[in-house]
């Protein structure tokens, strides 16, 4: 018999939660104003599909905008794009993630201290450029060990890090800089969200014959997770939806392990659990079986 186990935490966290409450309210209280958003709320394409539908839109820059309320993203913004947001008359509306808030803070903290400020994380990531933006944008951005040379003041070194990053990057990365300085102030900012998906997805990927991450192909923690539930040996795959289903992949695999990053809507956890439910009804049937995806069942 094909079980369906989804881990204990999966879906949305606290500051997702949060961010999309602070959008849908916006939008109800919009008064004819524009709403906006500075790059995606968050890292989820069906969630943004769904604030667009309410009018919360994503705009990429300010220029050729007319002025509305602008949402900050829960990954937060570098404060040089807020100030300039306000100058031009935009109204804005915080919905950064307390923990995100809590490593922004902490960077320009180490910086008026005088600490190299260090951000353990990805480069390109909104999350990373922001709380570097609070580092008057003099953080040296650590992604993998040979970055570390980018280092200039050994005597001070200040450590935060993306609020998604895995554990076990951070550790290691912190090791490899503990051998090159002097002082090291070191904070771990990794959000305890983080933390337990990684947690219960390991835990489910010891008992599981096959993993489903569930999450947008962009949303770092929904990629740590698939990364770590490989590193078990399982088998492992990161979709976004449901239609993404192979059924090749299910093919003598009796436990169907499933977790989803804090980005992930639950209703799209939901589609995935009932897909898997409908093609193990239909296993026995050649017609039922070689359908991936019954729109009239399943929606997006």
């Amino acid at each position: 018999m094909v079980k369906i186990i989804l881990a204990d935490k999966a879906g949305f966290c606290f500051g997702v939660k949060r961010a999309m409450s602070i959008a849908e309210e916006t939008a109800r209280n919009s008064y004819g104003k524009f709403v906006y958003t500075y790059g995606p709320l968050i890292h989820n394409p069906q969630a943004i599909s769904q604030l667009k539908s309410i009018g919360v839109n994503p705009i990429s820059n300010l220029d050729n905008v007319e002025p509305g309320k602008l949402i900050v993203r829960s990954h937060g913004l570098p404060p040089q794009i807020i100030d300039t947001a306000q100058k031009k008359g935009f109204e804005i509306i915080d919905a950064t993630c307390p923990f995100v808030r809590r490593a922004q803070d902490l960077a320009r903290m180490l910086l008026k201290e005088g600490y190299e400020v260090v951000v353990i994380g990805e480069a390109d990531h909104p999350e990373v450029i922001g709380i570097a933006g609070y580092a008057d944008g003099k953080a040296v951005i650590i992604e993998k060990e040979a970055d570390i040379a980018k280092i200039t003041k050994k005597k001070k070194i200040g450590i935060v890090t993306q609020t998604t990053q895995s554990m076990e990057a951070f550790k290691d990365l912190v090791a490899k800089i503990l051998e090159i300085g002097k002082e090291i102030h070191i904070f771990n900012t990794i959000c305890g969200a983080t933390q337990e998906r990684q947690t219960a997805t390991l835990k489910l990927a010891e008992n599981a014959d096959i993993m489903l991450i569930i999450g947008s192909k962009n949303s770092a923690n929904t990629t740590h997770l698939a990364q770590l539930s490989k590193k078990t040996g399982k088998p492992t795959y990161h979709i976004e939806t449901a239609r993404e289903i192979n059924p090749d992949w299910l093919k003598g695999r009796n436990v169907i392990g499933i977790s989803a990053g804090a980005s992930t809507p639950r209703s799209v956890i939901e589609d995935v659990i009932s897909h898997l439910e409908y093609m193990k009804a239909h296993a026995s049937d050649p017609a039922g079986s070689r359908l991936l995806y019954k729109e009239e069942v399943f929606n997006d």
